[in-house]
């Protein structure tokens, strides 16, 4: 009797602008097919925390001397948490989730992440975490740059008044006041920064499927993502 084969371990690049809900759908999918979620967005925001509570920004320059020879000092993991088994982002063994979602983050995430030398650490960071397959990575340039051969790419997009509605509603939900004209403005701010920058642009790779999620309800966006799944591993049998 022939045994069916072990079903392939892949890398799933989820890539896409601001605000699109990545991370949600890359945590459900990897909850779902027993993965592990690595949310890349949070270690350049955890950089930017750092650069912030150390005084390494002014306006949008970024002192990028001092950072530099500091970068050692910059170490980021993520663990679940005890109560609600989500994982959180920690940053020199303290949890920072919270802090690296405000505003005051968001505001100065873009002039961060476009230094060299701090997408090389956290691209390098990143394929560590991934050289074991069975993960669900997000960010800005998963697909393209830090793992270029991934089994399964996805490149979410939607409208900028849209994303801005989401983040304004997991914001508040949270206890966090924002206004809704300023959300926008970051968020058009981010997209021209991410499009733009020298270092890893924010850009489709060739082979990813893209997903307009504007009008789909998370529940329709998780069955579609698995679909996908699905179809990729079963090629790879």
């Amino acid at each position: 009797m022939l045994m069916n084969k072990p079903e392939p371990r892949i890398i799933i690049a989820v890539d896409g602008f601001s605000s699109c809900g990545k991370s949600t759908m890359a945590k459900a999918l990897a909850r779902n097919i027993g993965y592990i979620y690595i949310d890349s967005g949070a270690m350049y925001r955890a950089v930017t925390l750092y650069c912030l509570d150390h005084g390494l920004i002014d306006g949008d320059t970024v002192d990028t001397d001092t950072l530099r020879s500091l970068m050692d000092d910059i170490q980021i993991d993520f663990r679940p948490d005890s109560e609600t088994g989500m994982t959180h982002t920690f940053l020199n063994g303290i949890d920072v989730e919270r802090e690296i979602r405000s505003m005051r983050v968001s505001d100065k995430v873009s002039p961060v992440s476009v230094i060299p030398f701090v997408r090389t650490a956290m691209v390098a960071a990143q394929q560590k975490m991934g050289e074991r397959k069975g993960i669900v990575m997000d960010g800005r340039d998963i697909g393209t740059t830090v793992f270029p051969h991934a089994e399964l790419k996805i490149f979410v997009t939607a409208s900028a008044e849209t994303r801005a509605q989401r983040r304004v509603d997991e914001l508040r939900a949270k206890g966090v006041d924002v206004d809704f004209d300023e959300v926008v403005a970051n968020i058009n701010k981010r997209d021209h920064i991410d499009q733009t920058r020298k270092e890893s642009p924010l850009r489709k790779a060739d082979d990813a499927i893209e997903l307009d999620n504007s009008h789909m309800t998370i529940a329709e966006q998780d069955a579609w993502l698995m679909t996908r799944y699905r179809e990729t591993v079963d090629k790879l049998r």
